[in-house]
């Protein structure tokens, strides 16, 4: 009888306990790993296919190097799990992206291993060049700094400006390219088919081989001799490829491509390379799911899936989707489709997000006026605005938070020079559970400051789809309209097109006792809150303002007129935002009544459910209901003495 083989990850508490393992005792590790990340993801959703793929990387790394001495700092974070894992975070790794538990992406308070934070892609060349220089200048010895970008993250323009940067010097870093030809959906570009000439030259990886073996062997001999092995192995690359080797021009010491799920050959590779000097790139070939079947076949679908079947596969969906109201994002993409078959000048962009904002819809029915960039925002914004001067009339759909990394290209590019570019930010407000770094919540208190631009947030789906449709007529100007994740609040939205007057607000329920104004979704809180608080005889006035930039100023004398107390919603922060626009419009007409804002305080707000978060900072509807009672209250007390 076979004797069973011991659990090795379940003794596994910090990084040390796995280099006293045996070299081939790693691939057992993998395995459990993979397992694990299966087992408490199909139960917990998380970002599920990067991980996977990453796996043995990921132990060879702490095979090899000595965290928290040495740095490694993972690009965007969705390729972390199996860090945090080894890293002591096993025991509690079921509360990953629960509301109190740990973060999805690293994070620098919560754990020594976590060298840097991250969650937008792109940063993490940037991010160690800067530690590794830092450490010269420290004259610190021996420490390792390792940046680990997928290649859909290395089309950023920051992966590009880290690397010319670090060309320059010798630092003391190792980029490692971790090539799946994927990010949320399939890589775009010319550097996804530079990567895969590289990966598919017959001739080049025949050698590979031998030119490693030999560059090992003369590496420990002379100066001399690394010399010439050097020379023998750059022209042996730009011989055999089709164009010479693009970072090694950057002056990077280029490896690979190499087998990323082979965890033993990439060990005995990070351990070579942690031998030679100067800034050196390694390339790695991995695919995302890895070791599970159905994420290895549909590779978008399980980069985040929700709660599945880990035997079967199974998705565990919602039913009947007929019976329930759609995502914001769907909206977006079934009207764009509509208003593009209607206006010919109509075009979509994204940068690497189309499955993620529904644009995909529009991409797979009309793909010659659709346009994926890749990651890379602050492009999508200024090629918007080339598309514009010419006429045509651009959608960029862009995640609120993402959109902050193109604030210049707004702008500069679109709004000085008064182009048609209607921006669509998805994932407005509190997104959940992906946390700090994806919070949408910036977007009204900066856009709104920006001359030339209209500011407009949707109440429900029939609101965005008016004003996507008035976003794109004659000489509408830079447009943002800006919605949150989620599912909206009706079942029957799609009713014909309709103009929405611009800078208009509406009143949704009259009342007397006090005033509430909101702006875009979290108006629906508020709709339930009057409604509870009408059965108490409070009657509340309820405005839906639909715009932050024009305010709909003859609306609001009428409100500051009538009434003493008066609350504003939004979900945005509270410095600058929506609120901080009627304190403006009050203090300019020399109004006094009582201002109470509902919003996000100053501060960044962690994970959770939407519903956990709204309740954290005070603005979910027992909020509401709570404030609005807490002023009319005091307005009644006030009036009787």
């Amino acid at each position: 009888m076979e004797e069973k083989k011991p659990y090795l990850l379940g003794d596994i508490h910090s990084p040390p306990d796995l280099k006293k393992l045996r070299e081939e005792e790693l691939l057992q590790v993998c395995d459990e790993l993979r397992d694990f990340i299966i087992d408490v993801v199909s139960c917990n959703p998380g970002h599920f296919g990067a991980s996977l793929g990453v796996v043995e990387l990921t132990v060879a790394l702490h095979y090899v190097f000595s965290t928290p001495k040495d740095q490694i700092i993972w690009d965007v974070g969705h390729q972390a799990y199996g860090h945090k894992i080894l890293t002591g975070r096993r025991d509690v790794f079921h509360t990953n992206r629960k509301y109190k538990g740990i973060s999805g992406f690293p994070k620098l308070s919560e754990s020594e291993h976590d060298c840097f934070g991250v969650g937008h892609a792109s940063t993490s060349i940037s991010a160690a060049l800067g530690m590794a220089m830092a450490s010269e200048l420290k004259k610190e010895k021996d420490r390792q700094f390792v940046a680990v970008i997928g290649d859909g993250a290395m089309t950023g323009g920051m992966a590009f400006e880290g690397l010319n940067n670090a060309g320059m010097g010798k630092p003391n870093l190792l980029v490692i390219l971790n090539d799946n030809n994927i990010a949320i959906d399939p890589s775009v570009g010319a550097l996804k088919e530079y990567l895969l000439d590289i990966t598919t030259s017959q001739a080049y990886n025949k050698l590979r081989e031998e030119v490693w073996n030999m560059l090992g062997r003369l590496n420990n001999l002379g100066s001399h001799a690394k010399s010439l092995a050097q020379k023998i192995e750059q022209g042996m690359k730009a011989f055999l490829l089709k164009h010479s080797n693009f970072f090694e021009s950057l002056n990077f010491r280029y490896f690979g491509p190499v087998d990323g799920h082979d965890v033993i050959y990439l060990s005995r590779i990070l351990k070579d390379l942690k031998n030679i000097p100067g800034p050196k790139l390694l390339h790695c070939r991995t695919v995302k799911g890895k070791g599970f079947k159905h994420a290895e076949k549909n590779q978008t679908v399980w980069h985040a899936p929700g709660l599945f079947d880990k035997k079967t596969g199974e998705l565990k969906t919602i039913k009947s989707p007929s019976q329930i109201p759609p995502r914001y994002q769907d909206v977006f993409g079934e009207t764009i489709v509509e208003l593009a078959e209607k206006n010919e000048k109509i075009v979509g962009i994204t940068p690497a997000m189309p499955t993620g904002c529904s644009l995909n819809l529009m991409m797979e029915k009309m793909p010659q006026r659709t346009f994926d960039v890749g990651i890379a925002e602050q492009h999508a914004v200024t090629f918007s605005a080339g598309l514009a001067v010419q006429g045509m009339i651009p959608f960029c759909n862009i995640y609120s938070s993402f959109i902050q990394r193109s604030y210049d290209q707004v702008i500069h590019d679109v709004a000085l020079q008064k182009l048609n570019v209607v921006f669509c930010l998805d994932r407005g407000g509190l997104v959940g559970d992906d946390g700090a770094t994806h919070h949408g919540v910036f977007d009204l208190a900066y856009m709104r400051s920006i001359p030339n631009m209209t500011v407009a947030a949707p109440l429900n789906e029939e609101d965005l789809r008016n004003m996507m449709y008035t976003a794109q007529l004659k000489d509408m100007g830079p447009f943002v309209i800006r919605y949150p994740r989620g599912r909206g609040v009706m079942t029957s939205w799609k009713k014909s097109f309709r103009k929405v007057p611009v800078g208009k607000g509406r009143m949704l329920r009259d009342g007397n006792d006090l005033a509430i104004l909101s702006i875009g979704h979290i108006g629906n809180l508020a709709i339930s809150a009057c409604d509870r608080l009408e059965k108490e005889n409070i009657s509340v006035a309820h405005f839906d303002m639909k715009f932050v930039k024009p305010l709909d100023e003859a609306l609001l004398h009428k409100i500051f007129k009538r009434f003493r107390k008066i609350i504003t919603i939004e979900d945005g922060v509270i410095k600058g935002g929506f609120g901080s626009a009627i304190l403006e419009f009050m203090a300019d007409n020399n109004y006094t009544s009582r201002v109470s804002r509902l919003g996000i305080p100053d501060r960044f707000v962690e994970h959770g459910t939407q519903q956990e978060l709204y309740a954290e900072c005070g603005y979910d509807e027992d909020s509401i209901y709570k404030e609005a009672k807490s002023m009319a209250s005091h307005q009644i007390l006030s009036t009787a003495g």
